[in-house]
Formats: structure tokens, sequence, C-alpha cells
């Protein structure tokens, strides 16, 4: 950042592009180049576009990109352990990704020195990889007891692929409620065991199916859902779904229903009314013999038939974009 304002000069001078870094001043101060005009309307405009620059997936490339996706969108609670690519030493005794913090921080050091990273919060730019990775060095050097804030990340800066050890195994452990954010969550009293109850109690109860990846049961007062992050591209997801679903092969058993899907962070999330008996475990087989179905249906290359053309438009019109 630039140290002090600078100063309209008295007269428009010079260009003086070097090939160095252009710092980051004001969007209406001068530009630093000293091409005369503002900053926004000048090498601000290239580094505005690059910041807010949407990654389509931000999570590819990572372990587990199905699940960082249902843990951005779609759990409520839930942690996973992150391996770093260089280890942070033994004042840093652990790194701990959580859907989400309390007072919706970005991220803490505890006392102890752990890090705890969180996943469900805005972001300064199109690409969450980065905005995390920034978050994640700064939690890093963090005084132990204390939250990291949000900030406007910079162009070009490194991002999650670039931190972690990305052939490390990525598990995530759903939790029934948000006693992780504390170390000693028993004993909570007051204002603090007041607030984690509020919390909890918005919580739905979630669960993470163990026979297939990235498959989410949750439970609504209406229904049940299952709801089921896959990482195949788009277009040919959708074919698999729509010959499965005109050849009656779609569903999960009797009272189940595909209804639709998300699209979150570039993948396609099918969603399937559950009835409200249906526990998570009573899923676990159906949907491991749905997953081999799914598997044959997307090997084949035939054209589809025309009904099963409607069943994808019917598909198709039942998406919902969640970022």
């Amino acid at each position: 950042m630039a140290k002090k304002r600078l100063k309209s000069p008295a007269a428009k001078p010079s260009a003086q592009v070097t090939d160095g870094e252009i710092p980051v001043v004001g969007a209406r101060e001068p530009c630093p180049c000293g091409s005369g005009r503002r900053y926004k309307a000048c090498h601000g405009r290239e580094a505005a576009h690059s910041v807010t620059e949407l990654v389509r997936r931000p999570f590819e490339g990572l372990p587990g990109e199905c699940d960082w996706v249902a843990m951005r969108e779609l759990v409520p609670a839930a942690t996973a352990t992150l391996t770093l690519a260089q280890p942070p030493g033994q004042d840093v005794p652990s790194v701990t990704l959580a859907t989400v913090l309390p007072m919706a921080w970005p991220a803490l050091r505890r006392d102890n020195g752990a890090v705890m990273l969180g996943l469900q919060n805005d972001t300064a730019s199109g690409d969450v990889s980065r905005d995390l990775a920034d978050t994640l060095q700064r939690a890093l050097t963090a005084e132990p007891g204390t939250p990291v804030d949000a900030r406007r990340t910079v162009a070009g800066g490194v991002r999650l692929q670039d931190l972690l050890d990305t052939g490390a195994g990525f598990v995530p452990t759903v939790h029934s409620g948000f006693e992780f954010w504390l170390e000693d969550a028993e004993n909570a009293t007051g204002e603090v065991a007041a607030s984690l109850e509020r919390a909890n109690s918005a919580a739905l109860p979630t669960a993470r199916l163990t026979g297939v990846e990235a498959a989410y049961w949750c439970a609504t007062p209406e229904k049940n859902h299952l709801r089921w992050v896959m990482p195949h591209p788009e277009e040919r997801l959708l074919d698999a779904l729509a010959r499965l679903h005109a050849a009656g092969a779609s569903s999960l058993g009797e009272g189940t229903r595909l209804v639709g899907s998300f699209r979150a962070h570039g993948l396609l999330v099918p969603v399937w009314d559950l009835p409200t008996a249906m526990q998570a475990d009573e899923v676990e087989k159906p949907a491991v013999a749905f997953g081999e179905r799914l598997g044959e249906a997307l090997a084949s290359d035939a054209p589809l038939t025309s009904e099963e053309r409607r069943a994808r438009s019917g598909l198709a019109n039942r998406q919902i974009t969640l970022n």
C-alpha cells in the first residue's frame, strides 16, 4: 500500500510507466505510474478486473473438491483438517477448516496457536480460493487468541492450491452443532452458552453418507433431502440423469424423487426429496446402487431419445445457482 496520499500535480506529467509493480492507492487518487489519470481509470482498471474476475471452479485441484463445495454451500456445521504444503511449525499445532466461525469471523487463532479457517464468508473477489488463502496466511501469523478480519485481496495473490498439500486426504466431519467453536464447550455458561444454543437451534440435522462421495442427507420440517455434489462435467451429467429419469431409474427407492439440482462453484448438485421417516443410514444402499447406474449412463454416447430430451429439459429447468 502507498504510505501517503499522492497530491494532484500542477500540470499533467509525462507517463513514467516502468516494469515494476504499480502500488495500490485510492480509486480517485492519481495513478502512481505518472500518467496523470486517476488510478481507477489507469492501472486500477486492470487490478479491479483481476480481483473481481469470477473463477468458476475455485476449489478445482484441491483434494475433495466436491466436499469443499458442500461445506461452503450446503452443510451448516462441519470441520476438516487441512494439511499445509509447508508445515507451519510447532507454534501452530493444527489448521482446521470450519463451515462457519463465531461472529462469522473469516479465521481465528486459538489461545493454543491452532488456526481455524471459516469457509462460509463473503469474499472480496471472484476467486474464493485466493480470498481464503489470504485469510489463512494472516491467521498463521496472528497473535494467539485473536480473530482475523476480512480484507480486500491483492490481484495475483496465492491460492489455496499453493498453500495446501494437494496429495493429502480431505474428509469432513459433520457436527450436530457448533460446539467445535469452543475448546471446553461442555462448561460454557452465560451469554456464551446462550449464543451456542441459538446457533445450534438453527442448524438443520445433516449427515454425510459413507458409501459414496460428497452426498449429504438433511432433515427439514416438511421432508428430508439428499444433496449430492458431483464432479462430472455438467452437460454430460445432465444427459446421464435424463437417461435414468426417462427410464424410471433416477429415484432412491419408494417415496423418493429426483427433483432438480443446484449449481455451485462450477459443479452440479442433484437433489432428491425423501420421506420424513427416511434416515441417513437408509439412504446408503440406494445411493450406492444409483451411483452404479449413473456410471453406466455417463459411459453412454448414444444420442438422447425424444423422451430423454424431454426429461433433460425438465431437469435443466429445475436448476438453482447458489453462487
